[in-house]
């Protein structure tokens, strides 16, 4: 299940960066530093399920830090008003 997801997440980050840089609209880099962070997060806990528990809390930290960027950039793009 967690190789699902993150082929599901790759796949995401990797069309929409693609579209970011045909379109050059960068407003929803927010969704690509989040998708990112999900990929971190299976791979966490894949490093978890395999022992590796420093490896493990890096990515879990990780992915703290780009849910935290992705939420910030977020409420700065549409708080212009």
């Amino acid at each position: 299940m967690l190789n699902i997801l993150q082929i599901v997440f790759a796949i995401i980050t990797v069309s929409l960066s693609a579209y970011l840089l045909i379109t050059r609209d960068y407003d929803l880099i927010f969704l690509i530093v989040f998708f990112s962070g999900l990929f971190m997060l299976t791979k966490g806990i894949e490093a978890f399920q395999s022992e590796r528990k420093v490896y493990g809390w890096l990515l879990i930290g990780l992915f703290l830090f780009a849910v935290y960027l992705s939420m910030y950039q977020f409420t700065a793009l549409y708080d212009q008003s």
